[in-house]
């Protein structure tokens, strides 16, 4: 598969690393310093517990050139409409994993409908420098799997050529037929999430405080009831039913834990904040797609 991955990033790096060692030909998009590092060293990768970095010299590339068989974007959610001017007139298909409430409308108008397939990465860790750190629990082969749909929740030819090339290189991936739904449920979740650990100044923080905890709680609870249609996947629904006082307890708990402090959650840059704003915006304007 010849494969452009557009965002060098921690789950856009860890992604290229993989697919070059599964043999595709994978080039992967940066700009500015990264570029250079990438060029320089590589993807360099640590996995938490194990002092040594490991280099996979994956291609890089400044901006896309030519035709693709698939371009995946990893980047934040308010970065996508320049990523959609300079797909424009790339040819190949366009699977966008990242963070997105809007559905594939927005995406489909810039690019063509018939390009655009919806995804999640659930591949994260934390970039020190220009290495990439990620804990053995959120390694390649983790038991959440990838999930990936078409905007129309059939099961094509194509999807399921996604899905395979995933699983053979080490990832675990599935069809989602309701991929919209199952971002913008996760938008529901972490936007509230995500500033209330920017607000309070650390996942850790936030724990120590259960009345913003409740808040962040309610915050959830609003987005989900507003979303008019059943969350994906259904076991978030537990967050509407189950009483408050036991949600709070196991959200600070998780707030309190290695996946939490060392995830996404610690970032506390305006990127982040970009992001969650973006997604917010998104959340408040009515579901198109599925």
């Amino acid at each position: 598969m010849k494969l452009l991955v557009y965002g060098a990033g921690v789950c856009g790096s860890l992604f290229a690393a993989r697919m070059h060692e599964a043999g595709h030909d994978v080039s992967l998009l940066a700009r500015g310093e990264r570029l250079t590092a990438l060029r320089r060293h590589g993807v360099r990768l640590m996995e938490e517990g194990d002092p040594a970095v490991r280099r996979v010299p994956v291609p890089v590339v400044e901006r896309p050139d030519g035709a693709y068989d698939l371009i995946t974007v990893f980047v934040r959610t308010h970065q996508v409409d320049a990523v959609l001017e300079s797909l424009a007139d790339v040819r190949g298909d366009v699977l966008f994993l990242l963070n997105w409430a809007a559905g594939p409308e927005p995406l489909g108008a810039v690019i063509g409908h018939e390009r655009v397939l919806l995804g999640f990465p659930t591949t994260g860790g934390t970039m020190d420098g220009d290495v990439i750190r990620y804990r053995k629990s959120t390694a390649l082969t983790r038991r959440v799997a990838i999930p990936v749909g078409e905007p129309d929740g059939r099961t094509t030819p194509r999807l399921e050529r996604i899905v395979e090339t995933f699983r053979t290189a080490g990832f675990n991936a599935k069809a989602e037929p309701r991929m919209g739904a199952w971002l913008r449920t996760h938008a529901a979740f972490e936007v509230p999430l995500g500033q209330a650990v920017l607000a309070a100044g650390g996942p850790v923080a936030l724990a120590a405080d259960p009345d913003a905890v409740r808040g962040m709680l309610r915050l959830m609870r609003r987005n989900l009831a507003a979303m008019g249609t059943p969350p994906v996947p259904r076991a978030f629904a537990a967050l509407r039913v189950l009483p408050q006082g036991l949600l709070v307890a196991v959200l600070r708990r998780f707030l309190r834990s290695p996946t939490a402090v060392h995830s996404g959650l610690s970032d506390a840059s305006p990127a982040a904040a970009g992001e969650l704003e973006r997604l917010a915006e998104q959340l408040r304007a009515p579901a198109r797609g599925r």
